[in-house]
């Protein structure tokens, strides 16, 4: 049973920073892609990063690229979005996902097989 608990969500001021922290266990991640998505009220889930686990190589949306940050921990299977220069268009709940293989770039949320619950994070201007 693979479980994804995500964590470090709150309430920031537009300009700071945020760390997410992603919590994988039930299964070896060696193979795998791990990401980052987020949805906002009203709008569809969006892909924000994405990471290969073994290779360590990354990939993000052009809107977070620069101010976004993925990287992941082998030794705590945990997998980090290091967020900084938030804006109060990051306001969305962010979701940790994994999927087996190394498709790095194919970032359609329907390709990713397991989720976490989501953790909320707001951005005040």
């Amino acid at each position: 049973q693979v479980q994804l608990v995500e964590s470090g969500g709150g309430l920031v001021q537009a300009g700071g920073s945020l760390r997410l922290s992603c919590a994988a266990s039930g299964r070896t991640f060696s193979s795998s892609v791990m990401g980052w998505f987020r949805q906002a009220p009203g709008k569809e889930r969006e892909f924000v990063a994405a990471i290969n686990w073994s290779a360590g190589t990354t990939y993000y949306a052009d809107s977070v690229k620069g101010r976004f940050t993925i990287s992941r921990d082998n030794t705590q299977n945990t997998v980090y979005l290091q967020m900084n220069s938030l804006k109060p268009e990051d306001t969305a709940v962010y979701y940790c996902a994994a999927k087996s293989g190394t498709r790095l770039y194919a970032t359609n949320s329907r390709t990713f097989n397991y989720w976490g619950q989501g953790t909320q994070v707001t951005v005040s201007s």
